[in-house]
């Protein structure tokens, strides 16, 4: 990755930290998924809100908390989730969770879940026997610990000889591994954890009991220990102790680390989540003051490819005078690189864009270009569902950098349904050659359709108006589908044009019928206007209907002058 872009990403992640702060302070007293999570005791009925809240969480929701961080997530965490009322909460308190824990959350990589997501994807190849590697004591102890320091592995059991701690002697044992750790933080030095395959299945599980891995434990006469071959104890005695072993006494009798309660202890606690490290970062995170230094305008459009495909137009703009442009031989010069990411609710990066775009404007022009806007389009397909959308902008020249960081919610399209997608007011809406149909920025299929984010026009443009409409039903005598567009333009209450077309005019009698239409607004007056448009399918009664608002102003001078350069005889 070049260095700028590395740079760019690392500016995009410090500033992007402070972002969920607002609507955080919208949640509900005690539910703030940004705030220090504490300790609480709950009743009987707040346990009851609790398991509702978990029945009804949406999919990623809930196996982001019961399979991703099932392990690692606090009592404390999980009960904060679990009371947290709206999915833009979650959302935050997912991005908190991940922070709390990341060694440098100015990073744009949180090395802490790439980690985690890591030792997932490693216990699923390693460990899995019958059930996924996830789910198994080995896949457990690896995710919430990592791999341990020396593994003895037996994978085929075979003989063993006691060290002297266990009894001595020697037997045959099932397969079984002896994972040791020098150092586990709450736990001590030199931690060591035994897991065992009776059944010969391939799923070792975690033990207590030195002696559960003996094959010839109920064998009487085999396996025998130092103190039972020379008659000093029987090997009946290892089904008496009280400590719930059955490994056989040795001779100076049993260490301090296979004492019961020490072995109680650290069973319950190596399958416990881990400490959070950087409880500290927390305060930081929530309280971090950021100064965008680029302010850029974007929004999302979504536009139906099949049903599990969803085509996503990022689209970005900055004002000119945001940029810092260096004058080279009459020519002045500015250059932005753009960043765009799209995650999974878990972090799963799921696509990434970057570009270098310059704009170059003669000394003649250069002073109206800062009035005007630079334009940036970047269409990513999705899959439908819940994304987080972040976007970075870097002014090269002065250093300067703009962050954006927000949830992104790509819509179900479903059969049978009348849908549409998003309704785009454009400046330009031209068809494009053959060979650019579906390719380059602002292209839609076989036209250009460049959105006027703002939604800001004048007397003497032209309102470019854009959507899809999906799954319209066809006669069934005719084949053909059969749709009505009405089209109506009110400023606030009053009702201002209004007009009406078919599929039939528009010689579309598909599935799909696509609307462009450019309008002029020559005949309205300056001020606020809302479109509407009612689409019908007239075989089924379906009606949807999509809006959106625009500005109309005066034109400015230039723009008067080019337009009477323009009329004819001049």
């Amino acid at each position: 990755m070049p260095k700028v872009i590395r740079t760019l990403i690392s500016g995009a992640f410090a500033l992007s930290i402070a972002v969920p702060l607002a609507s955080a302070q919208q949640a509900a007293p005690g539910t703030d998924p940004t705030a220090p999570v504490t300790s609480q005791k709950l009743s009987k009925e707040q346990k009851k809100k609790m398991g509702k809240a978990l029945k009804e969480l949406d999919r990623q929701y809930k196996e982001w908390l019961n399979e991703d961080v099932v392990y690692i997530i606090s009592p404390d965490e999980r009960t904060a989730f679990l009371q947290l009322a709206t999915n833009e909460e979650r959302e935050q308190f997912i991005e908190q969770f991940w922070l709390r824990r990341s060694s440098n959350p100015d990073l744009p990589d949180n090395d802490f879940k790439e980690e985690h997501y890591r030792r997932i994807a490693y216990a699923n190849e390693h460990y899995a026997s019958g059930i996924p590697g996830w789910k198994t004591d080995r896949g457990r102890i690896y995710i919430i610990w990592g791999p341990a320091d020396e593994v003895d592995s037996h994978p085929t059991g075979g003989t063993y000889d006691r060290p002297m701690d266990e009894g001595g002697g020697s037997t045959t044992t099932y397969p079984w591994e002896m994972w040791r750790y020098r150092y586990l933080e709450g736990l001590g030095n030199n931690v060591e954890l035994e897991f065992v395959d009776p059944t010969g299945s391939g799923e070792y599980h975690l033990t207590m009991d030195p002696g559960e891995k003996d094959a010839l434990l109920h064998v009487p006469g085999a396996g025998l220990s130092l103190m039972e071959s020379m008659g000093m104890a029987s090997k009946a005695d290892r089904f008496t102790r009280s400590d719930g072993m059955t490994m056989p006494r040795s001779m100076g009798g049993t260490p301090s680390s296979l004492n019961e309660f020490t072995r109680l202890e650290l069973y319950a606690k190596v399958q416990q989540a881990p400490p959070v490290k950087f409880k500290d970062l927390e305060s930081l995170v929530t309280s971090r003051v950021v100064r965008d230094q680029v302010h850029f305008t974007w929004r999302t459009d979504f536009l139906k490819v099949t049903n599990d495909t969803v085509l996503v137009p990022v689209t970005v703009q900055i004002p000119n005078n945001q940029l810092s442009f260096q004058a080279k031989e009459g020519v002045h010069s500015a250059t932005m690189n753009i960043f765009g990411r799209v995650t999974t609710l878990t972090g799963r990066v799921v696509q990434t864009f970057e570009d270098a775009v310059s704009r170059d404007f003669p000394d003649s022009l250069f002073q109206q270009s800062l009035k005007l806007q630079s334009i940036y389009q970047k269409a990513v397909p999705l899959r439908p569902g819940l994304y987080r959308l972040d976007l970075v902008i870097k002014d090269v020249q002065s250093g300067n950098v703009g962050v954006v960081n927000t949830r992104l919610a790509v819509h179900q399209y479903e059969d049978a349904k009348l849908d549409s997608s998003s309704l785009i007011l454009a400046d330009q809406i031209e068809h494009v050659p053959a060979k650019q149909i579906g390719a380059g920025q602002f292209v839609l299929g076989s036209s250009k359709v460049r959105p006027r984010l703002e939604g800001d026009f004048t007397t003497a443009d032209k309102l470019g108006i854009y959507m899809q409409v999906y799954n319209l039903k066809a006669d069934d005598t005719t084949h053909k589908s059969n749709a009505s567009f009405q089209y109506t333009v009110r400023k606030g209450e009053q009702q201002v044009l209004q007009f009406k077309e078919t599929s039939a005019d528009m010689k579309q009698v598909g599935d799909q019928v696509t609307i462009e239409r450019l309008l002029p607004l020559a005949t309205l007056a300056p001020g606020k206007y809302t479109l509407e448009i009612n689409a019908t399918d007239s075989n089924t009664n379906q009606t949807i209907t999509r809006s959106a608002e625009f500005t109309v102003k005066e034109p400015t001078a230039s723009q008067v002058k080019s337009a009477a350069n323009a009329a004819p005889g001049r």
